[in-house]
């Protein structure tokens, strides 16, 4: 009798699914109530006041090309007739980036003062960053089904990597000197860390947000062929019905989200930068 691997995978699955259907199933309410609370508050307006607000804050903040740049990112999306879908992908994007980012930085401040713990995470890591994206929806569609959910879990976890890594970079390039200046003066270690660490690491960490914005953008097409909806379920319709040109403008639309959420996220990074 040959012996198949997969024959242990569907009785592994089935048993995930009976034991913790309760777990998962609170955990696919939860996701889609946030992401459900993100898009209304992104649609709730109509499209021309949430661009005129965008491009004002950053005016204010970031100054008048990264206003322009909003602008017409924003205002192309809106043209080319996509504008619900791609604030659907903003708030996937955006509710992925943040649980990233709530599991990989405390990971990496843990793995920037464990070696031995950095240690065991990196062949993780590098398998993470290793296995193609795709491969990521077969096990979340699995036991989420299709939706938005396994969508999110998927890409969170091809965006863990990046912050994981950069966080713990970060942490490790802090000069000792402050530190032990922190310690000298007496400060509990959550000052040191809040006070004197992380403004430290701040450059560092916005670098690793921006490749985990970048990254979970990458997902977006993939996420659309298992119903997460969005600007990828746009260009999977364009291809399957041979729609070339829906396929284009969501492409391109993609193309201009990923544009402003990059841009704008250096532009933090280098008023950051100014400031210290």
């Amino acid at each position: 009798m040959e012996f198949s691997p997969g024959a242990f995978i569907a009785p592994a699955v089935d048993w995930l699914n009976t034991n913790f259907h309760p777990f998962f199933a609170m955990l696919t309410r939860l996701i889609e109530a946030i992401l459900g609370g993100i898009e209304a508050s992104l649609l709730v307006l109509p499209p021309f006041a949430v661009i005129a607000i965008v491009t004002l804050a950053a005016l204010l903040v970031l100054g008048w090309r990264m206003a322009v740049l909003a602008f017409c990112c924003l205002g192309f999306c809106l043209l080319m007739g996509l504008w619900i879908a791609s604030m659907q992908t903003v708030a996937l994007v955006l509710v992925a980036v943040a649980i990233a980012v709530a599991i990989a930085f405390p990971l990496g401040i843990l793995a920037a003062r464990r070696p031995r713990f950095e240690a065991a995470l990196r062949p993780i890591l590098d398998i993470m960053q290793t296995v193609p994206p795709w491969v990521y929806l077969i096990p979340a569609v699995m036991i989420f089904s299709l939706g938005r959910v396994p969508a999110i879990i998927a890409t969170i976890v091809y965006g863990i990597p990046p912050m994981l890594r950069l966080t713990t970079l970060a942490f490790r390039g802090v000069p000792t000197d402050l530190k032990e200046l922190g310690q000298a003066i007496g400060a509990k270690p959550r000052t040191i860390l809040f006070k004197i660490e992380l403004p430290a690491a701040k450059p560092t960490l916005l670098v690793g947000l921006n490749q985990c914005i970048l990254l979970s953008l990458a997902m977006v097409v993939l996420a659309g062929l298992v119903g997460a909806g969005g600007l990828g379920a746009e260009v999977t319709r364009g291809l399957t019905r041979m729609e070339m040109g829906l396929g284009l403008r969501a492409g391109l639309a993609v193309v201009a989200v990923a544009v402003l959420l990059d841009r704008l996220s250096r532009a933090a990074l280098e008023l950051d930068r100014r400031k210290v």
